[in-house]
């Protein structure tokens, strides 16, 4: 992380930062130099952290890959909402940012993200207006559309230049998109004809498939949505790729004489349960997010209460993995305050690391996140902006 980027945030650490104990304010910079002791500095339980390490490889190791298949990579700034991070990522080498909607582009353009692909549709007529504005001053973005509708509300707010349009395919029961080829051609022909757009490429996500199987076949039906849209434009885009079948959108995509834009964004925090599981480079990743709670109570033999709730840690789609622990000790379930532990051999006051699962709901829980060191000393913050 540099602090020098264009637009971060130097912020004021004080009583209403979560985590914290600096009733007094103090700016990042001041804060980061006195180089904290995770467990003797101004901290309080709950907290989550960041591995340095982990995002640095973890950021290496994604943008490698993109470089080593001919990808261009656009990373979803959804999972972190962090302008460090995003500059880091850029600074790896990323052509720019993924955004799901019109906030998240909004924040991005004020990071000083130069380039974002708007992976949604969008029919916000005052962010569509501002949009425009920003495209005529100078900003890239692409953005989706899936029927006539999306089109012509495109159409109607655009300004001086066109909005760049990726026509979405779907699949049946999964998300938005086409549904089918006849529909995607379909409308490419309508972008052609319509003013204020146009046609860029193809897009689509194949992480809604059940497996490899099915998700190489939904790849090839956008690299076939590709080849139908040539006439209409020679050289297009084509974007996939979420964190966990990247690997086959390289195998399908990769050969296409295209730009193709990959979008994978939990891979720079990883996590040990979801895509521990899902990620094709679960063996490289590394898990960079730790959070820390204390026992609060033993109250009788085989529960033990952790000061840790669903505020805290994300639960949507695996329970927190506790670590280093007595044999026998897991997470058995999460209240807004309380995670109640199944086992026996820590006693009040012990702290506790635990690991999750799902990074893309855990970022948003925390205004500001120590970034630590492999001794856990405070290297630096980073900021989200949910």
């Amino acid at each position: 992380m540099n602090n020098s980027d264009p637009f971060i945030d130097e912020p004021v650490i004080d009583w209403r930062t979560r985590g914290f104990l600096h009733p007094e304010p103090i700016t990042r910079t001041d804060f980061v130099a006195a180089r904290h002791s995770l467990f003797d500095g101004p901290f309080t339980w709950p907290l989550m952290v960041l591995r340095r390490s982990a995002l640095d490889h973890n950021i290496a190791t994604l943008a490698r890959f993109a470089a080593d298949h001919g990808l261009t990579f656009a990373p979803h700034g959804k999972t972190t909402m962090s302008p460090e991070l995003c500059h880091a990522q850029l600074r790896a080498g990323a052509w720019g940012m993924t955004a799901a909607n019109a906030s998240q582009t909004l924040a991005f353009r004020h990071f000083g993200v130069e380039r974002v692909l708007l992976a949604n549709e969008i029919y916000d007529v005052g962010a569509l207006h501002w949009l425009a504005g920003e495209l005529a001053a100078g900003f890239e973005c692409l953005v989706y559309a899936d029927c006539p509708e999306g089109v012509a509300a495109l159409s109607a707010a655009a300004g001086e230049r066109p909005f760049q349009v990726l026509i979405e395919l779907g699949q049946p029961q999964a998300r938005t998109g086409c549904r089918t080829l006849g529909e995607l051609t379909a409308l490419a022909d309508l972008i052609t004809t319509t003013p204020g757009v146009e046609l860029a490429g193809v897009a689509g996500y194949e992480g809604t498939q059940p497996g490899p199987a099915e998700v190489r076949a939904y790849l090839r039906d956008l690299a076939r949505a590709a080849d139908l849209v040539r006439p209409l434009v020679p050289h297009p885009i084509v974007s996939a790729g979420g964190s966990a079948w990247f690997d086959l959108v390289a195998e399908e995509l990769g050969h296409l004489d295209a730009t193709v834009i990959l979008r994978s964004g939990a891979y720079i925090a990883h996590d040990e349960g979801l895509y521990a599981r899902a990620s094709p480079f679960a063996h490289l990743l590394k898990p960079a997010i730790e959070v820390w709670a204390q026992v609060i109570s033993t109250p009788e033999p085989g529960l033990i209460m952790v000061g840790m709730g669903k505020r805290d840690v994300p639960y949507d789609i695996d329970l927190p993995i506790p670590h280093r622990t007595p044999p026998g000790v897991k997470v058995d379930r999460i209240q807004d305050q309380h995670t109640y532990l199944t086992g026996d051999g820590l006693r009040p006051g012990d702290l506790v690391s635990f690991g999750i699962s799902h990074p893309c709901t855990a970022f948003d829980k925390w205004r500001v996140i120590p970034v630590v060191d492999d001794h856990h000393v405070v290297v630096d913050l980073i900021t989200t902006y949910f």
